[in-house]
C-alpha cells in the first residue's frame, strides 16, 4: 500500500476575490502536494471556503441577498481562479455543506456533555473582521493587534471551551514534536504571546447573530466561527460519518501531515486547534508550517490598505507556469518577501526565458541544424560530461530534501544550479564547432547529454510548473519510463526521437514595458480601494491582517550581502514621463550615478539637492520610464508621510553605512 500524505490550506473566507497572497499558499500546497504524487505517496490535498460568521450575514444583508445566494458567486470565482492555477486539489469543502455542518453540531455537544465546553457570559473585546476575541492586553493602542482595526466591546452569554485545562499538554506536545510548529520563530511566538501569558478560555458560540452553525442542545447560539472553520480537516476526510467509505478515508489520511497557512493564522492552528483535537481524543497534525507574507509597498497586501494585486490579472499576462514560478522561486517560505514590479521581470526574463527556456530552445534548433532532428545515442563519456551527469544526481537529491522540508525557493535554486550548468555544458563543448569539424561522435555525444540535462530538469520542475513539462515531454518524445521521478538521472533518457523546433516557452519580455504595466497595476488597485474605504471603511476582507508584524530574523551573513553607502544628491529633475519619479544625480565619493526614486508626491526636486542620503549601492540596475536607476535611496514611511533617510553633513560621501 502506498505511504500517504494529508496537506491542506486554510479554507478562505470569501469575503471578496483572493489576492497574490492566497494565491501563494495555495500554490505552495499544491507544490507539495504534486511533488508527493511523483514521489509515489497516496495524497489527498484539501481547501475550500469558510463561509459563516457575522461578517458574511452583513455582506450579504447589504447585498439585498441571502447569505448563501450571496456567497455562490464568490465561491465560482475562487474555483474558477484555482482551475486557471491548474491547483490539484483532491475536494474543495465549503463549510455550508451538510456533511461539515453535522460533524460541527456533533462535536460541540460532545465537548459539551464532556465538561469542555461551559455556559457562562463574555464581556470582552472582538473584532468582526478578524472574528477573533481580545483580551484588553492584546490590544494594540485599543485596536485589533492582527488588523488594526475598530474592536467592539460584547457583552452576551457565550459557550466557553476550557483553553486552560489542556495547556501544559500542548506545551508537553510542543517539546516532544520539536517540528510540530515551522518555521521555529512561529513556535516562540505562540509560546510568548499567547501561552506564557495565561492562556484563557475561548468563547466557542454567539448570540448576535444566526447566520452560522447553530448549537442543536440551545439553538439561539450560533458556534463560533473559528472552531467551525478548523473541524474542516476533519469533517472532508470522513469523521464521524455514517459512511464506512469515508470513515475509512479518514483512518486512511488523519493525521495531517502538514497545514500550510499564514502566519497570521497560526494561533488558531497551532493553539486553538491542537486542544480541540486532544479534547476529541484525536492525534495532531504533524506539522503546521506558518508562512511569511508578500509584501508590498505599504506593508501586507490587503483589500483595506489598498495594495491587493490580482493574481488572475498576472496569470492572463505572463502564463500559469511564470506566476507559479515567481511566487514559489522569490521568497524563502516562512520569511516575508516583497513583491516588485522589477523583480518579477527579472526573475522571468533571467531564470525562465534566459536559463529554462533558451536552454530547451536552443537544443532543439541544434538537433534539427546538426542531425535532421533525431536525439542520437551518445558515446564515450568525457569528463565533462560525467561532470554533468554527477551534477544532475546532486541537484535532484537536494531538490528532494528541500521540498520535504518545504523548502521551494531553495529547491528551485538549486534545480536552476543543473540549468545554467546545462547552457554552460552547451557554450563549453561548442556543438556548432563539432558539426564544422566532423567530429560526428562527440557531436551525437553532446547533443544527447543536452537532451538529458532538459530531461532532468523538466521532471523535477514539475511540482512548480504545470504546462510546460507536458509541453516539452511531447516535443522531445520522452516516455512514461523515462519521465518518471526516479528516472531524473542523466543518460536513463531514450535516443531515436525525433524533436520538432517550437516557439520559445517563454518569451523575453520588455523590461522596461512590464514594470510600468505592473507598477501601474499596483498603483491604480491602492487608488481604487482608497476611493472604496472612504465610502466604507469597514470595506475590508475578513480574517485578514494588515498591520504587519516583524519580519522574521536573518542573519548577519544575510544581512551583510546589502552594501550601504552615504550618498549627497547633486542634482534632482523631474521625470520627463512620470509624475511620481524624480531622477536623482548621486555622489558616492568614487562615482556619481543616477537614481530613480518615486518621491515626487512627497519632494520638490530642490529639496533634495545637498543632502546626505542612504544609497542601497548593490541594487541590480534597472530602467524606469526610460530613465536608468543604479541604486535605492532609503526612506521611512507611516502611513501616507515619508522621509528620506539622512546621515550628519560631516559623514564622506561613500562611507559605508552598517
Amino acid at each position: 500500500m502506498k505511504p500517504t500524505f494529508y496537506v491542506t490550506t486554510p479554507i478562505y473566507y470569501p469575503n471578496d476575490k483572493l489576492h497574490i497572497g492566497h494565491a501563494y499558499t495555495t500554490v505552495a500546497a499544491d507544490a507539495i502536494a504534486r511533488y508527493k504524487r511523483l514521489r509515489g505517496y497516496d495524497v489527498f490535498f484539501l481547501t475550500g471556503t469558510d463561509e459563516h460568521g457575522l461578517k458574511i450575514q452583513q455582506r450579504a444583508e447589504q447585498a439585498g441577498l441571502p447569505p448563501k445566494a450571496f456567497l455562490d458567486p464568490i465561491i465560482a470565482w475562487i474555483q474558477d481562479l484555482w482551475q486557471k492555477l491548474d491547483i490539484s486539489y483532491d475536494d474543495f469543502i465549503r463549510t455550508t455543506e451538510d456533511r461539515h455542518e453535522r460533524v460541527v453540531e456533533q462535536i460541540f455537544e460532545r465537548l459539551l456533555q464532556q465538561g469542555d465546553i461551559y455556559l457562562s457570559e463574555y464581556q470582552g473585546w472582538y473584532c468582526t473582521p478578524c472574528e477573533s476575541y481580545w483580551a484588553e492586553r492584546e490590544l494594540v493602542d485599543g485596536k485589533c493587534p492582527q488588523c488594526g482595526r475598530e474592536v467592539q466591546f460584547v457583552r452576551e452569554e457565550s459557550y466557553f471551551f476550557r483553553m486552560s485545562k489542556y495547556v501544559d499538554r500542548l506545551l508537553q506536545y510542543y517539546e516532544e514534536n520539536p517540528g510540530f510548529i515551522e518555521p521555529v520563530s512561529r513556535k516562540t511566538e505562540m509560546i510568548r504571546n499567547f501561552i506564557e501569558p495565561g492562556l484563557q478560555d475561548l468563547c466557542v458560540s454567539r448570540t448576535s447573530f444566526d447566520w452560522g452553525v447553530h448549537v442543536p442542545s440551545n439553538p439561539k447560539h450560533v458556534v463560533y466561527v473559528w472552531l467551525d472553520a478548523l473541524v474542516n480537516y476533519i469533517s472532508a476526510i470522513g469523521y464521524l460519518s455514517d459512511d464506512p467509505a469515508q470513515r475509512a478515508k479518514f483512518d486512511r489520511y488523519w493525521p495531517a501531515d502538514v497545514h500550510v497557512v499564514g502566519k497570521d493564522i497560526v494561533r488558531f492552528h497551532a493553539v486553538y486547534w491542537p486542544i480541540i483535537l486532544m479534547a476529541l481524543g484525536l492525534p495532531l497534525p504533524k506539522k503546521v508550517f506558518g508562512h511569511g507574507f508578500f509584501l508590498v509597498k505599504g506593508g501586507k497586501m490587503s483589500k483595506s490598505k489598498g495594495n491587493v494585486i490580482d493574481p488572475l490579472t498576472l496569470v492572463n499576462r505572463y502564463g500559469r507556469d511564470a506566476f507559479r514560478y515567481f511566487l514559489l522561486r522569490e521568497i524563502p517560505f516562512g520569511q516575508d518577501g516583497t513583491f516588485t514590479p522589477e523583480g518579477m521581470v527579472e526573475r522571468l526574463n533571467y531564470d525562465l526565458a534566459n536559463d529554462f527556456g533558451n536552454l530547451v530552445h536552443r537544443t532543439a534548433a541544434m538537433l534539427n541544424r546538426f542531425n535532421d532532428g533525431v536525439v542520437p545515442a551518445p558515446g564515450a563519456l568525457t569528463d565533462v560530461d560525467s561532470a554533468l551527469h554527477q551534477l544532475a544526481a546532486e541537484v535532484k537529491a537536494k531538490v528532494d530534501a528541500s521540498m520535504d522540508e518545504l523548502q521551494f525557493s531553495v529547491a528551485l535554486a538549486e534545480l536552476w544550479n543543473l540549468v545554467r550548468a546545462a547552457n554552460k555544458y552547451i557554450d563549453d563543448c561548442q556543438p556548432w564547432k563539432l558539426n564544422k569539424d566532423g567530429d560526428r561522435d562527440r557531436l551525437a555525444t553532446v547533443l544527447y547529454h543536452m537532451v538529458e540535462a532538459i530531461r532532468v530538469s523538466t521532471i523535477l520542475v514539475q511540482p512548480f510548473m504545470t504546462e510546460a513539462p507536458q509541453v516539452i515531454r511531447e516535443q522531445f518524445g520522452f516516455g512514461e519510463d523515462a519521465f518518471t521521478w526516479d528516472s531524473a538521472l542523466m543518460g536513463l533518457g531514450p535516443s531515436g526521437q525525433r524533436v520538432p523546433e517550437r516557439e520559445p516557452l517563454f518569451p523575453r519580455l520588455d523590461v522596461e514595458k512590464e514594470i510600468e504595466i505592473l507598477t501601474e497595476m499596483t498603483t491604480s488597485a491602492g487608488e481604487a480601494r482608497a476611493d472604496q474605504k472612504a465610502e466604507n471603511p469597514a470595506g475590508a476582507s475578513a480574517k485578514e491582517a494588515t498591520t504587519v508584524v516583524h519580519k522574521d530574523e536573518i542573519g548577519i551573513d544575510v544581512f551583510d550581502q546589502v552594501e550601504l553607502r552615504v550618498g549627497q544628491v547633486m542634482a534632482c529633475e523631474k521625470h520627463p514621463n512620470a509624475d511620481k519619479l524624480l531622477v536623482l544625480q548621486v555622489d558616492l565619493g568614487s562615482e556619481q550615478r543616477q537614481i530613480v526614486s518615486g518621491i515626487a508626491k512627497y519632494y520638490q526636486p530642490d529639496e533634495l539637492v545637498g543632502k546626505k542620503v542612504v544609497v542601497v549601492a548593490n541594487l541590480k540596475p534597472v530602467k524606469l520610464r526610460g530613465q536608468a536607476s543604479l541604486g535605492m535611496i532609503l526612506c521611512a514611511s507611516e502611513g501616507d508621510t515619508l522621509s528620506i533617510v539622512t546621515v550628519p553633513d560631516s559623514m564622506p560621501n561613500g562611507a559605508i553605512v552598517k
